[in-house]
């Protein structure tokens, strides 16, 4: 059972690339975890890899969360004194600090190995079929001997972790997981250059800012009893984790970039609703009554207390779109007209000087078909664009005998004065030719859209006005006459 109270839980990206699924998935459990449990929800970035920081001052990941509705209570911008910075780029100080404390306490040992002998050393243990791990070799200097050689060797500082000891953490989806320290090699704190690692930089970080969740992928469980070992030389309190379940394909391979969707930027520029990524992620991987739930909705009905412990959830484009498609419809027509805009304006540039009106009652036809935002443009094509005709297309819908009945019917009819008029005596004209319903006006919104299915006839009439309606089945006919 979860006991936390008010619990300070952390969002803590690296801003090395676009946000993707996987963060999207992670900084949503802290939110929702936080926002159950009357917590904090802090974002902090890790943003010491300066040669790879594709986000100066982490812009696009706050602008990310913005637009995902997942509102921080710390961090950049919200700074609480006593915690900031909230840039580990800005931190290192701080490290240092921290790092001359271990040094004091002898909690660590520099270490002169070479990364050639260690590589050797790692093949020789592979090779006699032995985990592979630090044998400990410089931990044997003396203290002369280390400060003697560190005044012409380079080294690091590396933990010494006490291999007579277990220490054991909570998970949420695991339980107790006990960890046997002499399974595990000393690891390095620290580089060459003297800045330290990013394991030892987060855990001052966490403990520093108090932090007694930490919520992230199931990737890093086996990274979790170096942790574990620094919080109990530290004398802190270990904190709660949850190593949530990797995001995979439907072939249970780790998505990549490769994958639709896996990037933020791909389901924005797609025309997927922030409310409907934040719902499929949400639920995907668990068992809820009602699948369709605001962010309140999910804070409310997340149940903490029973995680599942599977290691990989599959990711499943069909559902994530269902659920946009589901978000789309509750949509009102205003929403969904300012939402479809940018995409109408990028492929339709008269629509940036068109009545909004006519835009509103056009997408309120198609709205309840819409899978995507990004539909508009496909279903809409036919009030801007002229249909382009297949001959095997429009010979499918009725068999090759009836069409020239059909084209009969069209042919008659059109010259009513108004579409209600038009339809009636096409109606009246296709029962005497033995033509269904069905296949005229399939016939019909084929000749008007270019599509088989879509708008109902009444609407299109709507839209079009009876004179186009008028052009475009007199040009139609010829085609398939």
């Amino acid at each position: 059972m979860i006991t936390l109270q008010k619990p300070r839980v952390r969002f803590a990206p690296a801003p090395t690339g676009m946000m993707h699924l996987g963060n999207i998935r992670t900084a949503l459990m802290n939110y929702l975890l936080a926002h159950q449990k009357q917590g904090t929800f802090l974002l902090r970035v890790e943003d010491t890899d300066l040669e790879r920081n594709f986000d100066p001052g982490a812009e696009k990941i706050k602008e990310d969360l913005a637009w995902l509705g997942l509102t921080y209570d710390e961090g950049p911008g919200k700074e609480q004194a006593s915690m900031a910075p909230y840039f580990q780029s800005q931190r290192d100080h701080i490290y240092k600090r921290e790092l001359e404390s271990f040094i004091a306490k002898g909690f660590v040992y520099r270490c002169f190995c070479t990364s050639e002998e260690l590589d050797r050393k790692r093949e020789r243990q592979i090779s006699l079929k032995q985990p592979p791990r630090y044998d400990g070799t410089c931990a044997a200097l003396t203290k002369n001997e280390s400060d003697t050689k560190a005044q012409t060797v380079p080294f690091i500082w590396r933990m010494k972790v006490d291999h007579t000891k277990t220490v054991t953490i909570h998970d949420l989806s695991h339980g107790p997981v006990v960890f046997d320290l002499k399974n595990f090699s000393d690891f390095p704190i620290s580089r060459q250059n003297g800045s330290v690692t990013f394991m030892f930089a987060n855990f001052i970080d966490d403990v520093l800012m108090s932090i007694d969740c930490v919520i992230r992928g199931e990737d890093h469980l086996s990274n979790t009893a170096g942790q574990a070992a620094m919080y109990l030389a530290y004398g802190a309190k270990i904190p709660l984790f949850w190593h949530m379940p990797i995001l995979c394909s439907t072939d249970g391979k780790k998505l990549s970039k490769r994958d639709f969707g896996f990037s933020l930027r791909d389901l924005k520029d797609s025309g997927f609703l922030p409310e409907a990524i934040i719902n499929y992620l949400a639920i995907i991987g668990g068992s809820f009554k009602n699948e369709i739930m605001s962010k309140q909705e999910l804070i409310e009905a997340m149940n903490f207390d029973s995680i599942s412990t599977t290691g990989q959830i599959k990711y499943d484009v069909e559902k994530l779109h269902w659920v946009n498609h589901k978000w789309i419809a509750k949509l009102s027509t205003e929403a969904l007209t300012d939402h479809c805009l940018p995409y109408l304006h990028e492929a339709y540039p008269t629509t940036q000087t068109m009545d909004r009106e006519i835009i509103t009652k056009a997408l309120s036809y198609i709205h309840q078909e819409m899978v995507t935002l990004r539909d508009c443009v496909i279903l809409l094509a036919f009030y801007f664009d002229t249909p382009v005709y297949e001959q095997d297309i429009a010979r499918t819908i009725t068999i090759p005998e009836k069409l020239p009945a059909l084209c009969t019917v069209i042919k008659t009819s059109i010259a009513e004065q108004t579409t209600e008029a038009f339809l009636i005596t096409a109606k009246k004209e296709a029962t005497t030719a033995g033509i269904a319903p069905k296949e005229l006006f399939s016939f019909i919104r084929y000749g008007l859209t270019g599509s088989i299915t879509g708008i109902g006839i009444v609407q299109l009439g709507d839209l079009l006005g009876y004179k186009e309606i008028q052009n475009r089945l007199m040009k139609f006919l010829p085609l398939v006459g």
